[in-house]
């Protein structure tokens, strides 16, 4: 492996190394731009330490990834070149991602557009491709790595699935600055107990108890962060502020030198700047305005949906029927679904449906592929978290209380 030139202290993992490629990469001015976007978007407005960013992530994601990547080469598993491909691939992951995170994804899917499409522009067309290129690594593998393209499907799975870098980071890293006590896993165990099988991912079936601690962290965080109802509050603040205002700005129509440039605090600021010369564009400011002082939307209703999400159409009726019962104009009534599955997803986007477990056998390793619904711990969460709120601003909230319990029966 080659010589690390830099060591960054980290709260997470104490010292992250990196190599020449790795430093030059992080020093571009489109992986700084990383610092100016949070990785858990607004949630800072309800869990003051929750400043971290998409920066500081994509280092503890490298780190974790390297680990797993070692011990799978010490094992025989991979080799020394890999170890630097997944390296780069997984400080890259998140490359593409828009201001707000993950919120941003609304705005580039009605330009049919994802941050990962993005994030392959940046690796193939940018200075971290020339970057990529230049210290003689395939920047192509490297992009199909980091997006979970790459015909080896366990490198993918390093990088993004049920035991991927990522999940390991950002639930060490939200727990952390969050102050949440539920995501303890062991990353350390899990790393040194991978294994692959017939090209996928697997784990030491001694490392299941480990496993199973990290599912049940991630349902907890989802259940008491992620999905927190004062923090979805401050998202759909943002994401209708953006909807309202995204023609006037032009969110749906960027090219990537103008997308590069966009972080959390300039589409807030461009957003509470905007001429008053419409009544979106009005909404728009006074909502993004209200969100930068923490007068946030009001939770009136909170129901745990146990089928699939409602449709758009039926949504837009319990609107109506609602602002009909209040008496409240349907553009102040805010009808939020947060739905995700219990389970992550695969590197193809897809639930994991199983787990491969590996035990050695003198010489000999047996390999046995586990539905997760068969492991009990696990298949207790193995559904879709599906929650429906119902927000308004506080001036409302009494009326809009009322009128929504009055038709609590047909929000099912």
């Amino acid at each position: 492996m080659k010589k690390r030139l830099l060591e960054i202290t980290d709260p997470i993992h104490d010292f992250i190394r990196l190599n020449k490629t790795e430093h030059e990469i992080i020093d571009t001015p489109v992986f700084q731009r990383l610092r100016r976007i949070k990785q858990l978007s607004g949630a800072h407005l309800t869990y003051p330490g929750a400043q971290h960013t998409r920066f500081e992530h994509s280092l503890g994601v490298l780190h974790i990834a390297s680990m797993a990547a070692s011990s799978l080469n010490s094992k025989g598993l991979m080799s020394t070149d890999n170890i630097e491909n997944i390296r780069l691939a997984a400080l890259l992951h998140d490359i593409g991602h828009g201001p707000f995170s993950h919120l941003f994804e609304e705005v580039l899917q009605r330009k049919k557009q994802s941050h990962e499409e993005i994030g392959k522009q940046i690796i193939l067309k940018s200075e971290i491709g020339d970057i990529i290129s230049k210290s003689g690594y395939d920047k192509k593998l490297i992009h199909n790595l980091a997006v979970g393209q790459s015909k080896m499907q366990y490198l993918n799975e390093i990088v993004s699935g049920a035991l991927s870098a990522d999940m390991m980071d950002y639930l060490l890293r939200d727990g952390y600055f969050t102050g949440a006590e539920h995501a303890k896993i062991d990353h350390h165990r899990l790393t040194h107990s991978l294994d692959v099988y017939k090209n996928k991912l697997a784990l030491d079936s001694s490392a299941l108890v480990n496993f199973e601690t990290m599912m049940i962290s991630r349902f907890q965080m989802f259940k008491a962060v992620y999905f927190h109802k004062t923090v979805r509050a401050g998202e759909v603040m943002l994401l209708e502020a953006m909807s309202l205002a995204g023609n006037e700005l032009g969110l749906a129509s960027l090219k990537m030198d103008e997308y590069v440039k966009l972080t959390d605090e300039v589409i807030l600021e461009k957003l509470m700047s905007l001429p008053e010369t419409s009544s979106d564009l009005k909404a728009a400011r006074k909502i993004a305005t209200d969100y930068q002082d923490r007068k946030l939307f009001k939770c009136v209703f909170e129901r745990s949906l146990s089928g699939k999400s409602l449709s758009k159409k039926r949504l837009d009726a319990i609107k109506q029927k609602i602002a009909k019962k209040s008496k409240i104009n349907p553009n102040q009534i805010f009808i939020d679904t947060s739905t995700t599955s219990s389970i992550p997803l695969t590197p193809s986007k897809k639930e994991s449906k199983s787990i491969i477990l590996t035990k050695k056998d003198g010489k000999n390793t047996i390999a046995k592929e586990i539905p997760i619904s068969q492991i009990p711990l696990v298949s207790s969460m193995s559904k879709v978290m599906n929650i429906l709120r119902v927000y308004t601003p506080a001036s409302y909230r009494k009326k809009v209380e009322i009128a929504t319990k009055s038709i609590q029966g047909e929000l099912k």
